[in-house]
């Protein structure tokens, strides 16, 4: 009988499938659905640091306004301000125990951040409200012109997190670093438990009818899986933590293929949104009919079987992309 069990950061999931973190992951009746379709573990719809901080602001500059109740001086202003963030971690605190008390599969929490600012305190509260795992994933703009070394950002808030907590905690990552090999072996050396391979930004489009600039689309394609395809090939074999594959996973093929590069499990969101919760149960059909013609039992059998060693190096390198273009037009 065949096994789709794995490891991802240190927990036991029943397949290497996991809802990322989404609008799917942002209610208990979703959460259940997710579930009931055969999801390994769900990441939450993340908390975004920038939501609690612009909270606080516009609330103080509204009391500000009313001089006749608050003077500047004013201790309301230090109540509010706790308040705001209080309230909103607190929503997601609730989140985070009615999912715990309503499923069984893991569930991991998401902090959307962009510094090690204050919003690390928070951490230790959602541990508390008994999530498996933390997700951070770090969402630093490649439009950025200033002088902010994001490694140094990252390990920085890797480093004020995980000295807060002790359940596992995993960092999300955008492919635009100049190195990006250096950037993942460098993070392996913190203490996280995982690597997520990538987050997705917004990607702008132009209407030429409107002229108008619009979005190109929320989705993944299937054939973006060949990005974090590349760099867990190339990266798996050189670090100690775990590496997920996230953006365009959209088959169970795409499923095999990452952990056969190495992958500890996979991130799945597009997929769902364009073909329905029961999306999970044809990828996972497609793992085991994989595992079936290959005769595994186990998918620890086949991980990392494609990751880069001395002699397939040049697979994952810019030599193919050479070759292919080089017998074009013979």
């Amino acid at each position: 009988m065949i096994d789709t069990s794995v490891k991802y950061l240190g927990i036991t999931l029943k397949n290497p499938i996991v809802v990322g973190s989404c609008g799917l992951t942002s209610t208990i009746e979703s959460l259940k659905k997710l579930e009931s379709c055969g999801a390994g573990a769900v990441v939450l719809k993340s908390i975004f640091e920038e939501q609690i901080l612009q909270q606080t602001d516009s609330e103080l500059q509204e009391v500000q306004k009313n001089s006749l109740l608050y003077s500047q001086m004013s201790e309301s202003f230090d109540y509010i301000d706790t308040y705001i963030k209080d309230k909103t971690v607190d929503a997601y605190v609730q989140l985070i125990s009615q999912a715990k008390q309503s499923l069984l599969i893991p569930v991991i929490a998401s902090i959307n951040c962009v510094s090690d600012f204050e919003w690390t305190t928070f951490a230790k509260k959602i541990e508390k409200a008994g999530v498996d795992a933390l997700e951070l994933n770090v969402f630093l703009s490649a439009a950025d012109i200033t002088e902010t070394n994001f490694e140094q950002t990252i390990i920085a808030i890797i480093n004020k997190v995980t000295a807060s907590v002790s359940i596992p905690v995993c960092v999300k990552i955008s492919s635009s670093f100049t190195k990006i090999s250096k950037t993942i072996q460098t993070i392996a050396q913190s203490n996280v438990k995982g690597i997520v391979l990538f987050n997705r930004f917004y990607s702008p489009d132009i209407d030429l009818e409107s002229l108008q600039i619009v979005n190109s689309g929320r989705y993944s394609n299937p054939a973006d899986y060949t990005l974090p395809l590349r760099w867990i090939g190339l990266n798996a074999n050189k670090v100690s933590c775990d590496l997920i594959a996230s953006t365009g996973i959209h088959t169970g093929d795409a499923v095999v293929k990452q952990i056969l590069a190495g992958a500890a499990a996979v991130q799945v969101v597009s997929a769902l949104y364009t073909n329905g919760y029961d999306h999970i149960q044809t990828m996972l059909a497609q793992l085991e009919a994989f595992m079936n013609s290959k005769g595994y039992q186990y998918i620890d059998q086949f991980k990392g079987k494609l990751a880069v060693t001395e002699t397939n190096a040049s697979a994952y390198e810019r030599i193919q992309f050479m070759k292919y273009y080089a017998e074009i037009g013979k």
